[in-house]
């Protein structure tokens, strides 16, 4: 058994962003869950990335026994209107159980396009750990080119937050080292096929199995084998085997270890 834990099949069966999916784009779901399932892949985490997405991500999770959601604001989704997505995460929140919410994000820092709000992104970030902590969600923290800005807001909470994964891991041995102190776990996607990616390759090797968790981020970043075609969830399976050959372990250790990693992380049934 696999677990796909970031996805967003709400844009996979839309072509718009931030609207609501409509009952046919929900009823087309059910080809992307079944067509995970004959690769293994049982269970899904929906996440999204503002108020609009994690509706989204909720009204799939309820349709579907084998969904699960995470809401919450994407830094690049950091608007002025942020305190009142916030407000409504939080609300989401309150409701966890009937929602099927298992974490708060993807939420962090990204300094990739040059008009990033500094202040905002952190602001944005602290308000989504406090909810995680309030309501006993793990966090889904996305970073990208501000590792060490992300790194200061958590050392804020080192002690208090405890459940947790870097998505899309992209960074060095150091900073994995140092968020698996936090009881962190690090998301490895289809980019650790990529031929040229020999540092996520050495810290997939080297960091204990026991913090590693996969994920796809479908409809983005396809493994190697379908780089420029749209991802799904049912190349977990492809991740896994690419793994298991990587760390030279069987791929039944593979799947057993980082299934049950990702069950206790986002507290999915075992």
């Amino acid at each position: 058994m696999h677990i796909d834990t970031h996805c967003h099949i709400n844009m996979m069966v839309k072509k718009e962003f931030d609207r609501p999916l409509s009952p046919d784009e929900i009823q087309a779901a059910q080809k992307i869950v079944e067509q995970a399932a004959a690769s293994d892949v049982q269970i899904i985490i929906n996440v999204g990335t503002n108020e609009v997405e994690s509706n989204n991500c909720i009204a799939l999770a309820q349709r579907y026994a084998a969904i699960y959601a995470s809401v919450g604001l994407h830094p690049n989704d950091c608007t002025a209107t942020w305190k009142a997505e916030i407000k409504a995460i939080l609300t989401m929140a309150r409701n966890k159980e009937v929602n099927k919410i298992v974490a708060i994000g993807e939420c962090g820092m990204d300094f990739h396009y040059p008009d990033y709000h500094l202040q905002r992104q952190k602001d944005v970030f602290k308000a989504q750990i406090e909810i995680a902590l309030e309501h006993d969600l793990a966090l889904i923290v996305h970073t990208r080119d501000a590792p060490e800005e992300t790194l200061y807001v958590l050392e804020e909470y080192k002690g208090q937050l405890t459940r947790g994964v870097i998505h899309c891991f992209s960074e060095d041995q150091t900073f994995a080292d140092y968020v698996i102190e936090f009881g962190f776990m690090i998301g490895i996607g289809g980019t650790i096929t990529y031929p040229k990616n020999h540092l996520l390759r050495s810290v997939a090797t080297n960091t204990p199995l026991a913090n590693i968790i996969l994920e796809t981020d479908a409809p983005f970043l396809p493994p190697q084998i379908i780089r420029g075609q749209q991802n799904h969830p049912s190349h977990i399976a492809t991740i896994a085997r690419f793994l298991a050959e990587l760390r030279e372990e069987k791929l039944e250790v593979i799947a057993a270890q980082t299934t049950d990693n990702a069950q206790t992380l986002f507290r999915l049934p075992h």
